[in-house]
């Protein structure tokens, strides 16, 4: 993220939050898939359900510390 004090153009913002948008679905997808895939390697069914719990979970926390930088960005 840039830094405070530093004119920042249209696009630069859009790019920004559109990467926002594909967060939360980007890290669910990447924890189901990881799951399933240990899944079928290790011949269980529950990492499945585990992986997209952590995925999802990881999703949010990225996503809160994204907007607080960028909430702290527009106070300061």
């Amino acid at each position: 993220m840039p830094e405070r004090g530093v004119n920042h153009n249209f696009w630069t913002l859009v790019g920004e939050y559109t990467a926002l948008a594909f967060l939360l679905p980007s890290a669910t997808f990447a924890g189901y898939l990881c799951g399933h895939l240990l899944d079928r390697w290790l011949g269980t069914k529950f990492l499945t359900v585990v992986c997209l719990i952590l995925g999802i979970a990881a999703g949010f926390v990225q996503f809160i510390r994204r907007v607080q930088k960028d909430s702290h960005r527009v106070d300061g």
